[in-house]
């Protein structure tokens, strides 16, 4: 198999998507498959990057209801010219923007066979935004998007029926779940030796609340805070770290600094120091309704911290109530108040779903998804619909 990968993110970029569509390529290469990505140029300097992958770079600019997701302007003669050279045996479009039309193009084109991931409920963003009218036009326009697709494959059974409820083929859809890293993300740190920026720090006697994630009005973001306030009131002794940037983290912290709210923003952490802040955490709190999967959840549930989530989307496929953490009413300020008091006086239960959350981590192995995922492209590629692989020529 040749897998060409058109998307609108990449790394170095940090989302979730990006992130694991960095995963499966090193996972490819390492199995000695021959992979090129087809993606934006990245919003950060990437000057020190090192991959192996072949990757096509194009002039992007953020795409407004995701920043971290831009959009390319790629030109056409050195896509082709690539495509040339590679001649992909599969292409797989994994964003349904300017890089994935382009992808869909060639597959059609040279009659490549083509498989698609959907990695995120855009129409679920735009009532943040006051778009509400456009969720027709939007699904419209993904149903047209992903006609041709011999496969679709979703992070999580939750997104998966949601798609057959609206329409979509169930045979043709397929659960790409997500994994996690053990050797980055493991239980264990001194809170003491914990090294925060800025002036800020927490001790022992301290009940800290951890929020992971993008800062942006669909992450529900200003629920935790007012959750944690009234939380903290009866409280004095606990604090909120939140870890992250995005286009609310200006009026969220603004908000905290004039309401003196014992909520320090930490900004964009990554890996140790991101491994540390969960491993340090009381409680990880993430009210979130609109994701597909969650990967910051299983990364707190793999450093053993107790999980506080909303009661929807992915995050209610990877928690089980009262099993390996905690669920609360989407929107509801009462809910997760009520979850973070629950967990703050029955300490016992709150070891006892973060022992849980953790063993629920360790089963999730990226190895083992990304094998099961391998089977299912090469299935793709030779498919049994009739489609034959045109080599592209000039």
């Amino acid at each position: 198999m040749r897998l060409a990968i058109f998307t609108d993110t990449y790394e170095p970029e940090v989302n979730g998507v990006a992130r694991t569509l960095g995963r499966w390529t090193d996972f490819l290469r390492r199995q000695g498959i021959e992979v090129m990505v087809f993606a934006p140029d990245p919003a950060m300097d990437n000057t020190s990057l090192q991959t192996s992958i072949q990757v096509q770079r194009f002039t992007s600019f953020p795409f407004f209801l995701y920043p971290e997701c831009r959009l390319a302007v790629p030109n056409p003669v050195p896509v082709r010219r690539a495509l040339q050279l590679f001649q992909p045996t599969l292409i797989h479009v994994a964003t349904p923007f300017n890089m994935g039309l382009f992808g869909i193009h060639y597959a059609k084109k040279y009659r490549i066979p083509l498989v698609a991931s959907y990695h995120t409920h855009f129409d679920r963003y735009l009532p943040y935004y006051n778009l509400q009218w456009m969720a027709k036009l939007l699904w419209r326009y993904l149903e047209w998007f992903h006609q041709e697709c011999r496969m679709i494959f979703v992070p999580s059974p939750s997104t998966k029926a949601q798609l057959v409820g609206r329409g979509w083929r169930g045979e043709r859809l397929d659960v790409w779940a997500r994994g996690i890293k053990t050797d980055q993300f493991y239980p264990g740190v001194e809170r003491t030796a914990l090294q925060l920026p800025g002036p800020y720090a927490i001790t022992s006697e301290q009940f800290v609340v951890l929020y992971v994630g993008r800062l942006s009005p669909e992450k529900d973001v200003g629920i935790a805070i007012d959750a944690f306030d009234k939380f903290r009131k009866s409280h004095p002794n606990a604090v909120m770290l939140i870890a992250g940037d995005g286009p609310s983290a200006g009026e969220l912290e603004a908000r905290c600094n004039r309401e003196q709210l014992p909520i320090h923003f930490l900004g964009f952490q990554s890996l140790p120091a991101l491994r540390e802040l969960y491993a340090a955490a009381d409680v990880f709190l993430f009210p979130s309704a609109t994701e597909t999967f969650g990967n910051v959840v299983l990364e707190a549930m793999a450093c053993e911290t107790a999980v506080v989530g909303a009661r929807a989307g992915g995050v209610a496929d990877t928690v089980t109530h009262g099993v390996n953490g905690l669920l609360c009413d989407p929107g509801s300020v009462d809910s997760f108040a009520d979850a973070l008091e629950r967990l703050y006086q029955e300490p016992e239960e709150r070891g006892r779903l973060a022992a849980r959350g953790l063993a629920y981590s360790r089963n999730q192995s990226w190895d083992a998804i990304f094998g099961r995922l391998l089977s299912q492209f090469l299935e793709a590629e030779s498919g049994n619909i009739g489609t034959i692989v045109q080599h592209i020529s000039t």
